[in-house]
C-alpha cells in the first residue's frame, strides 16, 4: 500500500502526554476496521504503526503517547501540518452480539473506540467498558466514555491505581470482581500493555469466556516481512495474523507479557 500524504484537521488533548490526532484520509477511511492499525510517517523522523481510534467517512485519527523521538515528533504537530499515512493493516474484531465486556489499559483504550461504537449501536447488545490506568492524568477518552453512559449507550468502569477516579486498582482486578457478580459474558475485548492481556486472558480461561485482544508491538513492514513483530513459540506475525488474536492462539504464545524484541530484533524483558 502506497504513503498518502495526510492533512492534520484536529488535535485533541486525552490527558498527560497523549493527543489524539485526526487527519483527512479517505481512502483509508473507507476500507478500515475497527482494531487495524496505520504505519504513519513522520517526515524526517520515523515510520511507526498506530491504532485508529476514530474511524469516519473521509478521516480517521489516531491516540499517541509520547514516549520516545517518534511519538514525540508525531504527538507535536500541528493541525494543516501533513504526516504519511499507509494501510489498514492487520486483522481487525469480529464482533460477538450480546452481553460485550470491553477491557483497555493506558493508550490502548483508544484503539477499541471504534469497536464500542459499532457494539453499542447493535439493538439488544449490553455493553461494559473498563478503561484502566495509573491515574486519572493518563487516562484516555474518559470524558467520551462517561458522556455514552449518561446517555445509556454503555456502562462506563473507570479503574486507576492510585484512586484518583472510579475504581482503586487494577483494571484486571476490577474485570474478575465485574465477572464475579454478572452473568457470563459472550465475549470479551482488550486491549492495553501485555501483562495486562496476559491476566486478561489467564482469568477469562479460568471462567470459559472468550477473548479477542489487540495486542501491540513493535513494526516496520506491516506485512509480514520483516519479522519484528513474530512472537514465540509459534511465530504468529502481529503485523498480519494479528494484531487482534483470538485466546486460542494467545494461550499458546509463552513470551506474550514477558518479553517483546527492539527495533534491532532482540528480546527485551517487559
Amino acid at each position: 500500500m502506497r504513503t498518502i500524504p495526510s492533512r492534520i484537521i484536529a488535535v485533541r488533548d486525552e490527558g498527560k502526554d497523549r493527543r489524539t490526532i485526526t487527519v483527512l484520509n479517505k481512502e483509508i477511511a473507507e476500507k478500515a476496521q475497527p482494531g487495524q492499525f496505520i504505519m504513519v510517517w513522520i517526515p524526517g523522523v520515523d515510520e511507526i504503526p498506530m491504532g485508529i481510534s476514530h474511524i469516519g467517512k473521509e478521516e480517521i485519527a489516531f491516540t499517541v503517547h509520547r514516549i520516545g523521538e517518534a511519538t514525540n515528533a508525531l504527538y507535536n504537530k500541528k493541525v494543516n501540518e501533513y504526516i504519511g499515512a499507509r494501510g489498514p493493516y492487520g486483522k481487525g474484531f469480529k464482533e460477538v452480539d450480546g452481553n460485550i465486556i470491553v477491557i483497555g489499559g493506558g493508550t490502548g483504550t483508544a484503539p477499541l473506540i471504534p469497536l464500542i461504537k459499532r457494539l453499542y449501536e447493535k439493538e439488544g447488545n449490553n455493553v461494559t467498558v473498563i478503561n484502566g490506568a495509573k491515574s486519572i492524568d493518563e487516562m484516555v477518552f474518559k470524558e467520551e466514555l462517561n458522556e455514552l453512559t449518561k446517555m445509556g449507550k454503555i456502562k462506563y468502569m473507570p479503574a486507576t491505581e492510585d484512586g484518583s477516579l472510579g475504581y482503586k486498582g487494577l483494571a484486571t482486578t476490577l474485570l474478575e470482581e465485574v465477572l464475579n457478580k454478572m452473568e457470563k459474558p459472550d465475549e470479551i475485548y482488550a486491549c492495553g500493555p501485555e501483562s495486562m492481556i496476559k491476566r486478561v486472558v489467564e482469568i477469562a480461561l479460568e471462567k470459559g469466556i472468550h477473548v479477542q485482544a489487540l495486542v501491540e508491538r513493535y513494526m516496520k513492514c506491516a506485512i509480514g516481512i520483516c519479522g519484528s513483530c513474530t512472537m514465540d513459540p509459534i511465530g504468529i506475525r502481529v503485523c498480519v495474523e494479528g494484531p487482534v488474536i483470538p485466546i486460542e492462539t494467545l494461550a499458546r504464545i509463552t513470551e506474550l507479557g514477558v518479553y517483546k524484541r527492539d527495533s534491532s530484533g532482540r528480546k527485551t524483558k517487559i
